[in-house]
């Protein structure tokens, strides 16, 4: 299902209109405060607004928000931890996406304190897809990582997005990145998104 923001206005952003196909990911980037991070709050409904936002025919109004989040599932770029055990934060076991993450097979038994910000960014990503949204969000989601762990974040991501065919915004700030991941990218400019090429 695609997904189709209309008219979506927040803070600076004025009458976004954008359609994300099945599948296909849209980068998003822009400087520092041009309100990226605001934007994706906005589609999963995580702050006031204006516009809509649809998930195939179904307008976000027809679900109460925390069913909407479900759906169109927002991975910040600072993920928050409520249990002590990695394990208790998941929908379902992982164990193939831990893996293609360099996680051993015990990850799901660590404590969260004991967590570097670079394992929280990618069990961050595995946990939400393990409560299998048809949308996602990803606010950096590769910000505290080395070259090695960017590589294996990004392949093992873009098979699964290729896999369930999710509509997928990922907000970045590397070139590069968005080149290898994208299938289009995006620049905040003033009110509005600009197309880069």
């Amino acid at each position: 299902m695609a997904l189709t923001i209309h008219a979506l206005s927040i803070g600076a952003l004025k009458d976004i209109d954008l359609i994300v196909q099945p599948g296909e990911i849209v980068c998003l980037s822009g400087e520092s405060g041009s309100g990226k991070s605001r934007f994706l709050r906005a589609i999963a409904d995580l702050e006031p607004h204006e516009g809509e936002v649809h998930l195939g025919k179904t307008n976000r109004c027809d679900f109460p928000a925390h069913e909407w989040r479900k759906r169109v599932m927002l991975v910040p770029a600072e993920s928050q931890w409520w249990a002590d055990a990695v394990k208790d934060h998941f929908c379902k076991p992982m164990p193939q996406a831990l893996a293609s993450l360099g996680f051993g097979e015990g990850a799901m038994d660590w404590s969260v304190a004991r967590l570097s910000s670079g394992e929280k960014q990618r069990l961050a990503a595995a946990r939400a897809l393990s409560c299998g949204p048809e949308a996602l969000l990803l606010d950096e989601p590769t910000a505290n990582l080395d070259d090695e762990n960017t590589e294996q974040f990004e392949r093992w991501i873009s098979e699964e997005i290729a896999r369930t065919a999710m509509p997928v915004i990922w907000v970045a700030h590397d070139e590069a990145q968005m080149k290898r991941v994208g299938n289009r990218h995006f620049r905040i400019k003033g009110d509005h998104l600009e197309p880069v090429t």
